[in-house]
């Protein structure tokens, strides 16, 4: 299973995104930010305080986190967008 262990928050609601098997690659966010909790991650300054937490899953501060094996499955990789 693919683990992430960086990712960057970008102003265009992306995330720059690199996993343990050397990929580099780039999910779109807009997709969940009129659903459910993640309305919250429409504010830019909270989307942009992404981190990886230590089970390698994307998390913002207020409990909210997407699964790596989503990111990875909805995510392109760099310079093929």
């Amino acid at each position: 299973m693919e683990a992430v262990i960086c990712v960057l928050p970008r102003d265009d609601f992306y995330l720059e995104v690199w996993f343990n098997t050397g990929e580099h690659r780039l999910f779109d966010a807009r997709p969940y930010l009129g659903k459910g909790v993640f309305c919250r991650l429409q504010d830019v300054t909270l989307f942009k305080q992404a981190f990886v937490s230590l089970l390698d899953t994307v998390c913002w501060p207020g409990e909210l986190d997407i699964a790596p094996e989503t990111i990875y499955d909805r995510s392109v990789p760099v310079g093929k967008t």
